[in-house]
């Protein structure tokens, strides 16, 4: 039952090119040090939808943009809770790492993604 609440189910991922780019059309930017996030509170599926994406700009290396998203996803994965109150239970989000620094700890990640969601609460 524990690992449910923490999973990051295939239901969960936004992989559909129709939502991410109803995404872009008529989604709300947010932006807290390194971490910028686009989301939508009303999305076409009945559940919650989130994606990552690192630019290759700043990463040419697949490498470096496969760890950055792994851990923006295990940020998500471990405080979808918080994420959820935020957000809704019903949204689509799509989080993005928009600095050129390679984040040293996942701890560092996590931080910013926490403010991300302190920062949306105190707006709404």
């Amino acid at each position: 039952m524990i690992l449910k609440e923490f999973g990051y189910s295939k239901e969960e991922k936004l992989k559909q090119k129709k939502e991410i780019s109803l995404l872009f059309e008529k989604g709300k930017w947010q932006t807290c040090g390194n971490l910028r996030i686009i989301f939508l509170k009303e999305n076409l599926a009945e559940n919650l939808q989130f994606g990552v994406s690192v630019s290759k700009r700043f990463y040419k290396k697949a490498v470096d943009r496969n760890r950055i998203k792994r851990l923006l996803r295990e940020a998500f994965r471990l405080n979808k809770t918080e994420f959820k109150d935020t957000f809704g239970d019903n949204s689509s989000a799509m989080l993005f790492y928009i600095s050129p620094v390679k984040p040293k700890h996942f701890e560092e990640i996590e931080s910013n993604f926490l403010k991300l969601c302190e920062l949306k609460k105190k707006k709404v």
